[in-house]
């Protein structure tokens, strides 16, 4: 029986490295692949050493790769990543939205060109070091939580069709971040352990996005002056720009206002940014779209799931009605603050994803 390919996104990092070595103790034929999106070295970048940021870096993972008798190629998609991810993070910016570049990234790079690379070669699968699972019940393809809920990576996959998750794997879905860093120690790469992650945008200098937008872009309206505006319409002062600002955002609004003040809502229209007290932040409702349906095809109104529309925060419960055009009204029972537009809504049931969608606006 001839060996099942399977081409690993290799990043030269823990994670991706113990991905190939753990796929070919499975009996898979492994090639590798190491992608480069961006020219910019930040320091984050260094320190985590990702194949994406240095010249260097994709030179260990070549390293690593020859060293394990592990095919190898090197993908230039700086362009398409450029007319994508980065073109995508420019206009939800400049329309008043804060996007999230690591689920587009997955989707149209990972499971796009990696994919149809992969797929070229005559392999059957690709493969990353996410921590998530995807398997098969009732005629679907699910997307899972993974065991580690510290490191679970399944929010930033939703986009993820069923044609793409049906040629995935996710080795690390059943390990712990620690178990992942044991087997590193016991195959003798202690250098894969002492390396550090990062949690900035790959493609951002000092993770400073504004001077990222507005120099790199040169997007002068960006810098364009507005009102901060109480709920109410009172004026409270000048922002510097709407780009600037997110929702929920407390600190760094250059006025006093005696109590704190945290930024309600961004109106693009009007150059207006809306100012609360974080009370007024608990969202009544908002609206999704964009939707992508996982482990169901579709949801009966008044459907109850858990939602995070954060990576990082607590899931909490919440209704779901159709709207119009391909669109949710996401109705929360429990309460949850500073919902913002651009944002991913992930929506789960126990561990499985049902469905996703972006936040377009909310109440």
């Amino acid at each position: 029986m001839p060996t099942t390919k399977v081409l690993v996104c290799l990043s030269g990092g823990i994670d991706s490295s113990l991905t190939c070595l753990l796929l070919k103790e499975q009996g898979y034929e492994v090639i590798a692949a190491t992608f480069r999106v961006y020219d910019t070295i930040q320091q984050g970048c260094l320190e985590k050493l990702k194949g994406c940021c240095s010249i260097e870096t994709i030179a260990e993972a070549k390293s690593f790769a020859q060293s394990y008798n592990i095919p190898h190629h090197i993908l230039d998609y700086r362009e398409y990543f450029k007319d994508t991810v980065i073109q995508n993070f420019i206009y939800e910016y400049t329309h008043a939205r804060t996007p999230n570049p690591c689920v587009i990234c997955n989707y149209e790079i990972k499971w796009g060109k990696v994919l149809e690379f992969a797929q070229s070669l005559g392999c059957e699968y690709i493969a990353t070091g996410h921590y998530a699972k995807v398997y098969q019940k009732h005629q679907r393809y699910i997307l899972a939580k993974g065991n580690d809920i510290l490191k679970d990576q399944s929010y930033f996959l939703w986009m993820l069709n069923q044609e793409q998750l049906s040629k995935t794997l996710f080795p690390l879905g059943n390990y712990t971040k620690e178990q992942v860093k044991t087997l590193a120690l016991q195959k003798g790469l202690p250098y894969l352990v002492k390396k550090k992650e990062s949690q900035e945008i790959c493609f951002i200098p000092n993770n400073d996005y504004r001077s990222f937008l507005t120099i790199q872009f040169n997007h002068s309206n960006l810098q364009k002056e507005g009102n901060f505006v109480s709920t109410d319409g009172k004026i409270l002062g000048k922002h510097k720009g709407i780009a600037y600002y997110t929702i929920g955002q407390r600190k760094g609004l250059g006025i006093a206002l005696g109590t704190p003040y945290y930024i309600k809502e961004i109106r693009y229209h009007t150059n207006e940014i809306v100012l609360s007290t974080y009370e007024e932040l608990a969202a009544k409702e908002f609206i999704i779209d964009n939707i992508n349906y996982i482990s169901i095809e579709n949801f009966d109104d008044e459907s109850i799931f858990d939602v995070k529309v954060r990576y990082r925060t607590t899931p909490f419960k919440a209704k779901l009605y159709h709207h119009d055009n391909n669109s949710v009204r996401v109705v929360p029972i429990d309460t949850v603050y500073a919902v913002t537009p651009g944002q991913s809504a992930v929506f789960y049931q126990s561990d499985e994803v049902m469905l996703g969608g972006l936040i377009r606006n909310a109440l």
